[in-house]
């Protein structure tokens, strides 16, 4: 399957919540021994990254929470690690809860971004430090760190995950519009992310997203 901009499909709402459930079942599935793991090539372990993909649910979510959203920096959440080299987070699971709490606590960020993305106008914009964007912007950042986490989740827990090819391509579209069009959307997205080489495409060494709105038609702001 190759992507079409010329005719790009919205991110929405629906699309992040089918993400995020798709990424609690597969992780369901992992061995409660196999926790405290290094996530693939990441140097947390496997806890710490579902924490910091909460975290980044979480925040993307407060971001758009405020009547008057910042343009200059982030809501002034503390972020605190656990341990030195630990992701930064303002959400921490408690570890007495298992690993079936700790995906509540993904299960719930998702759930409050999913919300805010359902019920702020389109034309509400806010900050993020690779440029403000709109409600579908957030939609498709939570669901690229879902996506990629979840890779790196998997290559950890010793699981499969492959997600829907046309859900990697309409955030390929969304907030990668330099990556390859021709190639498909899952592998691109992967290198997109800085996470796998792509035939004639070198593996990068660093990378970002753009997730500046894209102009639409008047009909679409609310």
């Amino acid at each position: 399957m190759t992507r079409s901009p010329a005719e790009p499909l919205p991110v929405t709402a629906d699309d992040l919540e089918h993400a995020v459930r798709l990424a609690v079942t597969t992780l369901r599935e992992a061995p409660p021994a196999a926790w405290d793991g290094r996530a693939g090539s990441l140097e947390w372990d496997c806890w710490e990254t579902v924490e910091h993909l909460s975290d980044d649910l979480f925040a993307y979510a407060a971001q758009l929470g405020p009547q008057t959203p910042p343009m200059d920096g982030e809501v002034p959440f503390v972020w605190r690690s656990r341990r030195p080299g630990g992701p930064a987070n303002v959400v921490h699971a408690d570890r007495a809860a298992g690993p079936a709490g700790l995906l509540q606590v993904l299960e719930a960020s998702g759930a409050l971004l999913v919300a805010m993305v359902r019920t702020t106008p389109s034309r509400v914009r806010a900050h993020h430090v690779f440029g403000a964007s709109d409600p579908e912007g957030f939609a498709a950042m939570g669901i690229v760190e879902t996506l990629v986490h979840t890779h790196d989740l998997a290559e950890g827990l010793g699981l499969g995950w492959e997600p829907p090819a046309g859900l990697c391509s309409r955030v390929l579209t969304r907030l990668f519009p330099d990556a390859p069009s021709t190639t498909d959307p899952w592998p691109t997205l992967l290198w997109a992310t800085g996470r796998a080489e792509l035939p004639g495409h070198p593996r990068l060494t660093t990378w970002r997203w753009h997730g500046t709105p894209r102009s639409q038609p008047a009909g679409r702001h609310t």
